[in-house]
C-alpha cells in the first residue's frame, strides 16, 4: 500500500482528456521532452499494421488540412469568377436598357440580353401593362401581356405577392403557360417578379438542367436584374 493510499488520499485517474488538456496548455511539451517524442509511435490510419512517428503523423495531418484548404480556395475562386461574369452580364443588360428609347426598344433590349448575354434560350417576359398589348405580335415567343386576375396567372399569385424571385421546378400547367406545351424538356425555372408585389409582371427563365435553378440558390442577382428591368419599363 502506498503512502497516499494509507492516508486515504485517492489519486486522480489519468484520462485522455486530461492528457489532451495538458498538451494543449503546454504546446512546447515535446520540445522540453525530445527523448519522449522520439519514442512515441502511432498506428498509420491507412495501414493499421504499420506505425509512424508523432512528427510524421503531424505532417500528414497538416498535409490533409492544406489539401482541404486548397480545395476550399479553389471553390471560392470559381464562385468569384462566376460572380464576376454574372456582374458583367448585368452591366451589359443595363447598357442595353439605357439605349432603349421607348417601350418596344426596352422589350427588345430585354429579349436580346436574355438570349445573348445570359444564354437564356427559354425566357419569357410577362407584363401587366395595357400599353404593351400592341407589342405582342412583334415578340410572340418572348412577350406575353395579361393581368394577375387571368386564370393562367392565378397559380403565380403567391410569387407575385412576395415580390421575391423563386427558383426550382414548376407545375406542368405553369410550364406550359410560360414556355409552351412543346417544351417538356424544361427541368428548372427562375421566376423574377417585376415591381412592388409583381405589379408590372414577371420574367421567367427556363433550363433543361433540373439543378440549374434550385430552391437553395442565391437570388441576389435575380433581384438586381428584376430591379433594372422594372425601372426601364416604367421610366
Amino acid at each position: 500500500m502506498t503512502t497516499n493510499s494509507a492516508r486515504g488520499v485517492k489519486e486522480d485517474a489519468l484520462t485522455d482528456a486530461k492528457v489532451a488538456d495538458h498538451l494543449q496548455a503546454n504546446p512546447d511539451f515535446f520540445e522540453r521532452n525530445a527523448a519522449l517524442l522520439a519514442k512515441l509511435r502511432l498506428p498509420h490510419l491507412r495501414d493499421r499494421a504499420a506505425t509512424v512517428s508523432l512528427v510524421e503523423r503531424q505532417v500528414e495531418v497538416l498535409r490533409e488540412r492544406n489539401q482541404a484548404l486548397e480545395r476550399r480556395l479553389k471553390d471560392l475562386v470559381e464562385v468569384a469568377r462566376a460572380n464576376d461574369a454574372l456582374a458583367d452580364r448585368i452591366q451589359r443588360l443595363a447598357h442595353r436598357l439605357l439605349r432603349a428609347r421607348d417601350l418596344q426598344g426596352t422589350v427588345d433590349a430585354i429579349e436580346t440580353s436574355m438570349r445573348e448575354d445570359f444564354d437564356a434560350m427559354h425566357a419569357v417576359l410577362i407584363l401587366f401593362l395595357p400599353e404593351a398589348r400592341s407589342l405582342e405580335d412583334k415578340s410572340p415567343r418572348f412577350l406575353r401581356v395579361g393581368s394577375p386576375a387571368d386564370a393562367e396567372l392565378r397559380s403565380f399569385e403567391s410569387l407575385l405577392a412576395s415580390g421575391k424571385p423563386r427558383c426550382g421546378q414548376v407545375r406542368d400547367s405553369q410550364r406550359d403557360y410560360l414556355f409552351g406545351k412543346d417544351t417538356v424538356e424544361i427541368g428548372s425555372v427562375a421566376l423574377t417578379p417585376l415591381g412592388p408585389k409583381g405589379s408590372i409582371g414577371l420574367v421567367a427563365i427556363g433550363a433543361s438542367d433540373a439543378e440549374r435553378f434550385h430552391p437553395a440558390m442565391s437570388t441576389d442577382f435575380l433581384v438586381r436584374i428584376g430591379d433594372l428591368i422594372a425601372h426601364a419599363l416604367t421610366r
